[in-house]
């Protein structure tokens, strides 16, 4: 069912792939920022953006399997979107106690997330009763959640840069 969009897949996971690496490059600019703290910012608002951007990458590699049937694909695509779903629902929950008032956060990292995998999970039924909506309805829904966290991680990019920009100087030998 989804051989006529090997290339989208392709270009999709490789498009996924880059922002995870780059993502790493916005992450070492605010590496003074980040935290080990499970009730910490960069649990709620970084680490999903990475684990969103991997989630596109692995269904554009489920989808691109050779001979992988319409029962296997929506039983993959169905079983990690309902996991998704739980994560990012956990996240919309971290973001709302958040103390972000920024109504354009909470629905970037917050509510748009668990809506993105809940049209995954639609898409993963469609394509498991072989409906023709199934493989631009899991395509719209993948391309949401990577320009939805497009966005966040150049919001975090620019928090963490602004962060860097207004810590003091160490002070040089002769200040000591």
């Amino acid at each position: 069912m989804l051989a006529q969009w090997h290339e989208f897949y392709g270009l999709l996971g490789t498009a996924a792939a880059a922002l995870v690496a780059l993502l790493f490059v916005a992450a070492s600019i605010g590496v003074g920022f980040l935290s080990a703290d499970r009730a910490s910012p960069t649990h709620t608002f970084t680490s999903p953006v990475l684990a969103h951007y991997t989630y596109v990458l692995f269904v554009s590699l489920v989808t691109l399997v050779p001979n992988a049937t319409d029962t296997w694909l929506a039983a993959i695509v169905g079983i990690s979107a309902a996991a998704g779903i739980a994560y990012s629902g956990l996240i919309m929950v971290r973001v709302l106690r958040s103390s972000v008032s920024d109504l354009e956060d909470r629905f970037s990292y917050g509510a748009s997330p668990p809506a993105a995998y809940t049209v995954v999970l639609a898409s993963a039924v469609f394509i498991f009763e072989h409906s023709e909506i199934g493989p631009p309805l899991l395509a719209t829904a993948l391309v949401l959640l990577l320009l939805i966290n497009i966005r966040n991680a150049w919001d975090l990019t620019l928090f963490f840069a602004q962060r860097q920009a207004s810590r003091q100087p160490p002070p040089t030998p002769d200040q000591s």
